[in-house]
């Protein structure tokens, strides 16, 4: 069996590839289960970087890609379960003030991430797993709305399952190339965060003039 720090082969074993790369020579696939999980709860670790890496251990015999995307999955469902006990057990007061002071993040962030849990309901659970920065944040809203916790655990599962997938198999069968992964969804992931901001955008714009109508409407004698 390879060790995944000594076979990487463009990253220095340092950054955020060394510290996924040793967990999973340390642990294996429960190491990459755990990688992801801290992921779910922390978004400025990049699952770009850490899903296809365990791709590539799968084809350098660290770990089964079966074991890859089992752990993969079960650590993106520990996150957010996490994330939407947070949310359900702190409030939504609680939950903004804490976010404040967390390094790297936005208030933003969050304030969009409800805007969209509020317009697509549970479809926002199983969708948001694509989606940069909903990912990990649409399971706080979940929990602050107290959306069914089975319903929620399924839809994660689902959602963190085809995602996991898609990035964990480039990784398995781009082998020495799996970092060109991060670099093009990357740029997806920026076009589809752009393009869901301006639907939200526009949502707000209409939802904000549908009520000063119906407002003006009551007024009319």
């Amino acid at each position: 069996m390879d060790s995944v720090l000594l076979a990487l082969p463009h990253e220095p074993a340092d950054g955020v590839a060394g510290w996924a790369a040793d967990l999973v020579d340390t642990l294996g696939g429960p190491g990459a289960g755990l990688a992801i999980a801290l992921e779910n709860l922390f978004p400025p670790l990049p699952s770009e970087v850490i899903l296809p890496l365990t791709g590539f251990a799968a084809g350098q015999g660290v770990i089964s890609p079966a074991s890859a995307l089992f752990w993969t999955t079960l650590g993106s469902v520990a996150g957010a379960a996490a994330l939407y006990l947070i949310g359900m057990l702190f409030g939504r007061e609680r939950v903004h003030a804490l976010w404040a002071r967390l390094p790297l993040v936005r208030s933003s962030d969050l304030e969009r991430t409800e805007a969209w849990f509020a317009r697509h309901g549970t479809k926002a659970v199983l969708f948001g797993r694509v989606v940069p920065v909903f990912r990990s944040l649409v399971s706080v809203p979940a929990g602050l709305e107290r959306m069914p916790l089975p319903a929620f655990l399924g839809l994660t599962a689902v959602g963190s399952l085809v995602w996991n997938s898609v990035l964990v198999m480039a990784g398995y069968w781009l082998g020495d190339q799996w970092d060109a992964v991060g670099t093009y969804v990357g740029l997806l992931s920026k076009a589809v965060l752009i393009l869901v901001s301006a639907a939200l955008a526009l949502y707000v714009v209409v939802r904000v003039r549908s009520a000063k109508g119906r407002a003006q409407h009551r007024r009319m004698p």
